[in-house]
């Protein structure tokens, strides 16, 4: 009889939470479809026309209206009666429509207080502006973080990396003014298109024959490497689109310091890999909708620190390469808070950009005014970085020698594109 009456429970439960499962389905079918007809515009680059593409009030109330349906609608349901994919849905509907209430809230005021004209000169000098920027933080690295915070944790940043640029100095055996001076000779520079295309094949090869050290997939999708010709990429040292990567070699000799790194982030493993992982990923409509910056970003500037493992950074110089780019990164990252959040002054930024970085004058005015133009994407990259390193070093600890690098980069990836606070959880499940 007590065996009866326990099969009995756990059948009913099962019908109990069989019925959530399918009432969660249609909720989250429905979010998906008014979600799409709301034709929301995708996050912009530069914070200006982000507002100018900002809709009536009347859009604003439709939005509003949708999100707090939503918002009513996840109190019917309880994660743990849900399958792992529907919980998966279940916690990104929750995350995207707390946080666009927050921005309609943003919104709300700003079509109150309009100004005829958007002012150019930072996000700091709109009506609100520390209000927007603190939202676009959040948006842009995809985790609940304040200025203040990120502030602290690219001061943390900037001196770990230069004590690597340092490390990679006193490797060379040459003294610090001679070793910043010689990083501008001839020899590290090549202006010849047939070499810089060669170099970057032998890079590819050698990563491709490692590959299989670190990742489990070791067959990315099919890719091309081609110089750039985009004139307003040319600033950067190269970038990734649709299966090739593209390095920028017009005007000036290439710098011969970038060819590893740079693969790394933009092709294999860094983007090309991610989204050839991605296009074997089985994903739910609610996924779809979105796509996460912090994550994005993040791994390209992650998958940098295995270069070694990977079979490049031969030598202190191909090494520092990577750390050269990468205190850029770090500095941008408290100069954007700065900047955007604490009303820095560009001489204040100038200031402090020439305190942490050596050798690279002639590109800090430029990423400041970037830093004005598009607030917060800077930090994506080194936050995002940062949070898969301290996963790694943590499971290391825990696991020991029963840590396996390749699993955990498939735990990673394996998900699609998420929030950062979702793949932590794939990755400690």
């Amino acid at each position: 009889m007590k065996i009866s009456l326990c099969c009995f429970y756990f059948f009913m439960l099962c019908l109990v939470n069989a019925g959530a499962q399918e009432k969660f389905d249609a909720f989250s079918d429905k979010f998906v479809k008014d979600y799409n007809a709301l034709n929301l515009p995708q996050l912009e680059l530069s914070y200006v026309s982000g507002l100018e593409h900002i809709g009536s009030p009347e859009s604003i109330q439709k939005q509003v209206a949708f999100f707090t349906w939503a918002q009513t609608s996840l109190l019917n349901y309880k994660a743990d009666k849900l399958t792992q994919a529907q919980k998966l849905d279940y916690n990104l509907i929750t995350y995207e429509t707390g946080l666009n209430l927050e921005r309609l809230a943003l919104e709300q005021e700003w079509v109150k207080h309009r100004p005829d004209k958007i002012p150019a000169g930072g996000i700091i000098t709109i009506p609100n502006g520390k209000a927007w920027y603190a939202y676009l933080l959040k948006r842009w690295v995809s985790a609940k973080v304040t200025p203040d915070e990120i502030y602290k944790f690219g001061l943390t940043e900037v001196a770990r990396v230069q004590r690597h640029i340092e490390l990679v100095r006193q490797q060379t055996g040459l003294p610090d003014d001679v070793f910043y001076k010689h990083l501008n000779d001839a020899v590290f520079f090549e202006s010849d298109p047939k070499v810089v295309q060669e170099s970057f094949e032998h890079t590819k090869a050698i990563i491709y024959t490692n590959l299989p050290r670190l990742f489990n997939d070791a067959e990315p999708n099919p890719l091309k490497i081609k110089a750039g010709e985009s004139k307003q990429l040319a600033q950067t040292p190269g970038y990734y689109d649709n299966n090739t990567f593209y390095y920028n070699l017009f005007d000036k000799p290439y710098n011969k310091r970038q060819y590893d790194w740079l693969f790394i982030h933009e092709a294999v493993p860094g983007h090309h890999y991610q989204a050839s992982v991605e296009s074997k990923t089985k994903t739910s409509a609610v996924q779809q909708l979105f796509y996460y910056m912090g994550f994005a970003e993040g791994w390209g500037a992650y998958t940098e620190e295995l270069g070694k493992q990977l079979g490049v950074y031969q030598t202190p110089y191909d090494e520092l390469g990577k750390w050269e780019w990468d205190i850029v990164r770090s500095v941008r990252v408290p100069l954007d808070v700065g900047l955007n959040y604490y009303g820095w002054t560009d001489e204040q930024a100038l200031a402090f950009w020439k305190k942490n970085i050596r050798n690279q004058d002639d590109i800090a005015l430029r990423e400041i005014a970037r830093m004005r133009r598009w607030p917060a994407q800077v930090v994506t990259y080194k936050y995002g970085a940062l949070q898969i390193l301290q996963w790694k070093e943590e499971l290391q600890k825990k696991q020991g020698n029963e840590f396996n690098i390749r699993d955990f980069h498939s735990r990673v990836l394996d998900h699609g594109s998420l929030p950062l606070f979702l793949v932590k959880e794939n990755v400690f499940r």
